[in-house]
């Protein structure tokens, strides 16, 4: 390495072990800038090797195996994505010596001058890969290449996926039913072991599927902050519960946007203080922040107490969310709809964006599904949403965006609009 590169990675280093918080963002961003031309001129030499033949006359049949794998310790995957954004964005040349372009000019521009990183670029690279995309023509094939350069400037790799594919399936021609659509395969079976047994199912009818995996996944939530069981456990354990419940009740649970019933339990004293506070269910004060955090989509039964301990009245179950307004936000946000969050409606609740203690309104343009993580970002941090043009979007804080800019998710139903 260098004196020079060595003497400014020093500078780095003492400004990330001594900086003021302001200094550590712009170090943070700085780093991020210079790591994303730096991929870029590691994937120019990388296909420069390549083109040369160098990889070949070593034995190796993929730039990846040799340059990455052996030489860099990285694992396959790694080391494949790499090799294809050093071959999608980098000029070659023929064995007679004639230049050919990159595969993603555009995106090739945006990564070399550093605004956009190699995640990005294997993005593109993997929607316009896609048969949908082969389908494409030429001109709109480059239309959506330079699109999606553009894009991903403001998006995250997983917001560009979205859409990507979202846009390159409107474009695609292609999709006409064919004549004869066979009935769809729909088969559940049980298999019966020494201990316990096993289950294997398939479902070619979507509403079927959605039907199943509406009930497990309502009753798959980890249960607590804590709860480590995998994904495929806490699955098979809903199943459970839920066939459970039918054989002593006859019926399942209401699901599909009905919310647990939330008792609160308010002192006189704390009334006549215009309840500054509460007390759980379970015990513990809960704070203005906490409780407006729990109110916001839950059903609430007010319990009201005297010095003595004693329930003075104990009022009707009331929803601050009606059934059918909630269906609308669902149908609106499909999820958390805080940019780059994929959690389903059913892990999420609805937010009163003015507070409805304050005289916010029950009314769409007042409510945002965000998942439990994000709303309580929204109620103990400095990011702010709002509704704009009927769609919600989110103001970051300063300290991770100077100038503010409104984000907002990428759906893959409006996407290509």
């Amino acid at each position: 390495m260098s004196p020079v590169l060595d003497a400014a990675l020093d500078e780095l280093a003492s400004v990330a072990a001594t900086g003021s918080e302001a200094e550590l963002l712009a170090l943070v961003r700085l780093c991020e800038s210079v790591a994303r031309r730096v991929d870029a001129i590691s994937t120019s030499a990388i296909a420069g090797l390549d083109d040369q033949g160098a990889f070949l006359t070593r034995g190796y049949r993929s730039a990846a195996r040799a340059h990455l794998c052996d030489l860099m310790g990285w694992d396959y995957v790694e080391a494949r994505r790499r090799a294809s954004v050093a071959a999608d964005v980098h000029t070659r040349t023929t064995l007679d010596g004639t230049p050919l372009p990159a595969r993603l000019p555009s995106a090739a521009a945006a990564f070399g001058a550093g605004e956009i990183a190699l995640r990005h670029v294997d993005v593109i690279g993997r929607v316009l890969s896609t048969d949908a995309a082969g389908r494409l023509s030429p001109e709109q094939w480059a239309g959506v290449e330079a699109q999606l350069a553009t894009d991903a400037t403001r998006l995250n790799p997983s917001e560009l996926q979205t859409l990507g594919t979202a846009l390159v399936a409107l474009l695609d021609q292609d999709g006409a039913e064919p004549d004869f659509t066979p009935a769809p395969v729909n088969e559940l079976r049980l298999t019966r072991h020494a201990c316990g047994g096993s289950i294997k199912g398939r479902f070619q009818d979507p509403a079927l599927y959605d039907a199943i995996a509406a009930v497990i996944d309502a009753k798959a939530a980890p249960l607590t902050a804590d709860d480590d069981r995998p994904a495929p456990q806490r699955q098979a354990e809903a199943l459970a519960d839920i066939c459970g419940h039918v054989l002593d009740h006859g019926d399942l649970p209401d699901t599909g946007g009905r919310r647990p019933v939330l008792t609160v339990i308010v002192r006189l004293e704390d009334l006549e203080r215009r309840a500054r506070s509460a007390m759980l269910e379970f015990g513990g004060t809960s704070t203005p922040a906490a409780l407006r955090t729990l109110a916001c989509d839950a059903g609430v039964i007010p319990v009201v107490m005297n010095g003595a301990g004693q329930p003075l009245d104990v009022g009707r179950a009331t929803r601050t969310i009606p059934d059918g307004l909630r269906r609308a936000v669902t149908a609106r946000d499909r999820g958390c709809a805080h940019p780059g969050c994929d959690r389903p409606p059913s892990w999420s609740e609805i937010h009163h964006i003015h507070h409805w203690e304050h005289g916010g309104p029950t009314k769409p343009d007042n409510l945002v599904m965000l998942c439990r993580a994000h709303h309580r970002q929204i109620h103990h941090t400095d990011w702010a949403v709002r509704i704009r043009d009927g769609l919600p979007e989110f103001v970051p804080p300063k300290w991770i965006d100077p100038h503010r800019t409104p984000r907002r998710k990428i759906l893959a139903h409006l996407a290509a609009a």
